[in-house]
């Protein structure tokens, strides 16, 4: 489901948006490429803020994340892009959680979210 094109545009630095949803509509928060860690079908994100999308995932659980860069060739030029949607879910303990804290020291939980599709958009 993750491909080449996906892995190449998360060796270039550039932003990641994260959308989630609440009662009180949806909410974007950003990181950068860098800090994305792929496990088999997961994305696992340090998250030190993000206290409005823990609320919203606590509601509903989808999720949707953009991120690109335009050092990787897309469909006809230079630049690509990918959306991702999944389910979320914050860690704050085990192996996964150990893991990105000795990476990522900032982090007090881990956004831990399971592609269900990825589309490359450029």
């Amino acid at each position: 489901m993750l491909n080449e094109k996906f892995f190449e545009v998360l060796s270039h630095e550039g932003v990641v948006a994260i959308v989630s949803c609440g009662d009180n509509g949806a909410h974007v928060v950003n990181t950068w490429n860098s800090y994305l860690v792929i496990e088999d079908n997961k994305i696992l994100i340090p998250a030190a803020g993000m206290r409005k999308t823990q609320k919203n995932i606590e509601q509903n659980n989808s999720v949707k994340v953009t991120l690109g860069s335009k050092e990787v060739m897309g469909y006809k030029y230079m630049g690509t892009g990918f959306l991702i949607e999944g389910t979320a879910k914050f860690i704050e303990s085990g192996s996964e959680f150990d893991m990105m804290k000795q990476k990522f020291p900032f982090l007090s939980r881990v956004l831990e979210i399971t592609v269900e599709s990825a589309t490359q958009t450029l």
